[in-house]
C-alpha cells in the first residue's frame, strides 16, 4: 500500500479551493470593486480583521507578523483598517447584515481596550451586526491583561481563541514559545469572567523534542480547563519558505510514524474527555456549535478551518486578509507597508485573486465534503453546479490508487473515505484538485 507516501505527501489543507497559491493578479481592486457592488444586500456576511503584530517570535509559526514591543504601528495599523472599513461599506449596495466577525493575527488582543471598543462601534455604525452575531478573537495567554479581557467582554466579543500549541517546557524552549499552565488559566478565567464563555485552545504535534507522553499530557492539562473545543494541528516543517522555522532543531522533528502515534494520543484522550472528532483536526463538547453543525450536516471549511458559519459571503480587512464573494476569492496585499499605502491612496487594497468557474465550484464541494463528512455525493453535486460526474471522475486519476489500496470506497454514487483511512483524507481530496501537480504529491500549498 502506498499509505506512507500519502501521509507524508505535503498536500493543501483544503480550507479554501483553489489554494492562494493559484489566485492571480487577474482579479484586482477593480474586480473585487464590482464584485461588492452586487453583493444580495439582505444576505447576511461574515467579517474577518487580521491583525499581523505580535511581542515575540514563535519559531514554528508560518503567518506573516511583525514583532513589535511599541503599541505605535498598531495604531498606525488601527488607523489604516477603519479606512479599509470605510471604503468596503461605501461599496456594497445598503448596510449589510452581519452574522459573525472573527479577528485573527498575529495577535489581535494587543489592541488596547479603548482602541478595541472604538473598532467595534466603528463597525456597528457601518454594518448592521446581529444581536446574536458570533464575534471571535484570537488570543496569546501571555499578553492578555485584566483590562483587556473587560474590554472584549463590553464589546461584545463572545468567543476566544487561546494559542496553548504544547505545555512541555523542553518543547517550548525548542520553538521559542515560554507558556505556563497557569497563565493559560489565568485567561480562562479572566475571559469567563467577562462572560467570554465560549473558548477554543490551538494544540501542535509534531513539534521538536515533542514525545507522545508530553502530547497526551498537554491535552490532560488543556481538558482540565474544560475549552469548548479544541484545534489540533500537526507541525509543517517548510523552512525553506518560512524563515523563523530555520531556528528549528530539525534533527529532533518527531518523524512520520510518531507524528502519527502522537496525534492518535491526542484523539483517545480528548475523547476519553468526552470531545467529539470533528472532521480532521477538531474537537468539541457535545453542544458546541461544531458539534451541532457536524450532526446536523452543517459543518463548513473556510480559510479559518472548520466552521458553522454558512455565510456565502467573507470580506477580510486588513494585509494579506482573504475575502470569499460569490464570483471567487481576492486576499489584500500581504506586506503590513504596502496595505497601509494603498489604503492612504484610497484604494482598495486587493493585490490578487482567483475568478470561480463551474468546474471549480464543483471541486470545492466535493473537497469540502470530503473534508467535513469523508464521503461526497458526486451526482447531486455535479447536478447542482452542471458537470459531469463520469469527466469529473475521469480526471481524478488518484482515485483508482486509492481505491485499489482501500483508502475509499465507492456506494451509489458517494465516494467514502474509510474510517481507518480517515488521517489521509487530504489525499483523497487532492484526487480532485485540478490545479495539483499531476507528476507528484509533495507540493508545499495551503
Amino acid at each position: 500500500m502506498q499509505t506512507t507516501k500519502f501521509r507524508e505527501a505535503r498536500l493543501p489543507w483544503y480550507t479554501i479551493y483553489p489554494a492562494v497559491s493559484e489566485f492571480s493578479g487577474a482579479v484586482g481592486a477593480e474586480a473585487y470593486e464590482e464584485w461588492l457592488r452586487n453583493l444580495p444586500a439582505n444576505d447576511p456576511v461574515s467579517l474577518y480583521l487580521h491583525v499581523p503584530f505580535c511581542r515575540s517570535a514563535c519559531w514554528y509559526c508560518g503567518f506573516p507578523t511583525t514583532i513589535t514591543r511599541r503599541d505605535a504601528p498598531i495604531l498606525n495599523y488601527l488607523a489604516a483598517l477603519r479606512d479599509e472599513i470605510r471604503l468596503v461599506s461605501e461599496r456594497v449596495p445598503k448596510t449589510l447584515p452581519v452574522s459573525d466577525i472573527h479577528f485573527g493575527g498575529g495577535t489581535p488582543s494587543l489592541i488596547g481596550p479603548a482602541e478595541f471598543l472604538a473598532l467595534m462601534e466603528f463597525l456597528r455604525c457601518r454594518f448592521a451586526i446581529s444581536k446574536t452575531a458570533t464575534v471571535a478573537i484570537e488570543i496569546d495567554p501571555r499578553t492578555l491583561t485584566p483590562e483587556m479581557a473587560e474590554g472584549l467582554g463590553a464589546a461584545g466579543v463572545n468567543r476566544a481563541s487561546l494559542g496553548v500549541q504544547s505545555f512541555d517546557p523542553i518543547v517550548q524552549k525548542a520553538i521559542n514559545r515560554i507558556q505556563s499552565e497557569a497563565q493559560t488559566s489565568a485567561a480562562v478565567e479572566m475571559l469567563r469572567r467577562h462572560e467570554i464563555n465560549r473558548i477554543n485552545f490551538d494544540l501542535i504535534y509534531g513539534l521538536p523534542r515533542q514525545t507522545v507522553e508530553s502530547c497526551v499530557e498537554t491535552a490532560r492539562a488543556a481538558v482540565a480547563m474544560r475549552p469548548d473545543r479544541l484545534a489540533v494541528f500537526g507541525y509543517s516543517h517548510i523552512p525553506s519558505q518560512i524563515k523563523n522555522q530555520r531556528l528549528i532543531e530539525e534533527e529532533f522533528l518527531p518523524d512520520s510514524p510518531v507524528r502519527a502515534e502522537q496525534h492518535a494520543a491526542v484523539a483517545v484522550t480528548l475523547s476519553a474527555a468526552g470531545y467529539q472528532e470533528i472532521g480532521l483536526d477538531h474537537f468539541a463538547l457535545p453542544d458546541d456549535e461544531l458539534a451541532l453543525a457536524q450532526k446536523t450536516g452543517r459543518l463548513r471549511r473556510n480559510s479559518l478551518g472548520y466552521s458553522a458559519d454558512t455565510c456565502r459571503t467573507l470580506i477580510g480587512f486588513g494585509a494579506s486578509a482573504i475575502g470569499r464573494i460569490g464570483q471567487g476569492y481576492v486576499q489584500n496585499e500581504v506586506t503590513r507597508d504596502s496595505y497601509i499605502q494603498h489604503i492612504a491612496d484610497g484604494r482598495l487594497a486587493t493585490s490578487k485573486g482567483h475568478r470561480l468557474t463551474d468546474d471549480d465550484r464543483a471541486r470545492a464541494a466535493i473537497i469540502e465534503r470530503l473534508m467535513c463528512d469523508f464521503e461526497a455525493d458526486l451526482p447531486a453535486i455535479c447536478a447542482a453546479y452542471g458537470s459531469d460526474p463520469i469527466r469529473l471522475l475521469d480526471s481524478a486519476e488518484r482515485l483508482a490508487i486509492l481505491a485499489k489500496d482501500g483508502i475509499v470506497v465507492f456506494e451509489n454514487g458517494f465516494v467514502r473515505v474509510r474510517r481507518e483511512h480517515r488521517f489521509l483524507t487530504r489525499a483523497v481530496a487532492a484526487a480532485f484538485d485540478a490545479f495539483l501537480d499531476r507528476e507528484g504529491l509533495c507540493i508545499p500549498r495551503r
